[in-house]
């Protein structure tokens, strides 16, 4: 059974070298070594890893994305923190909608720049590792839009995630 941080581990080597080792995945990620193994092993099981060559099944990996998850790792908007902009707000999609009064999403993270409405975080250390991999923040946002956003907002972003998943995972 997938969980959340073997969504981070996917996204993670969609756009990272699929060969470097637990130790350098779990410190990029801010996790340990066996929770990354742990999830590698369960993405091969959920057959979204190839365990030959460690790629990333695109096809079935983005129809899980935009499928699965916002059913399997739903989240609902909390009270008013500062954090770090996620869905609609992050980067990736900011400029593809007008501005409204209405709140921005972020995570919670004591270190953010910007005052909006509590998202959890896929996993916890997702604001951590966003951080540490501006492409991968992107790609967190992105499937963040899916789990939280409206039909316009979760259209974009399975168009920009399977742009990005092209460029980077095999078929």
């Amino acid at each position: 059974m997938i969980k959340p941080q073997d969504i981070i581990v996917a996204l993670n080597m969609c756009q990272s070298a699929p060969f470097s080792s637990y130790a350098e995945k779990a410190l990029a990620l801010g996790m340990s070594a066996s929770e990354v193994h742990a999830a590698e092993r369960r993405l091969v099981e959920s057959r979204l890893l190839n365990p030959m060559d460690k790629s990333i099944q695109k096809k079935a990996f983005l129809n899980f994305l935009v499928h699965g998850v916002p059913y399997a790792f739903a989240v609902a908007p909390k009270e008013m923190t500062r954090g770090m902009p996620t869905a609609w707000a992050a980067p990736a999609l900011a400029n593809q909608f007008a501005g409204s009064n209405q709140p921005i999403p972020v995570w919670p993270d004591p270190n953010g720049d910007m005052q909006g409405v509590a998202i959890k975080p896929l996993y916890r250390s997702a604001p951590q590792a966003a951080r540490n991999n501006p492409e991968l923040y992107e790609l967190l946002a992105l499937v963040d839009a899916l789990r939280t956003g409206r039909a316009r907002e979760r259209k974009l972003a399975e168009k920009l995630l399977e742009e990005k998943l092209k460029r980077h995972a095999t078929a």
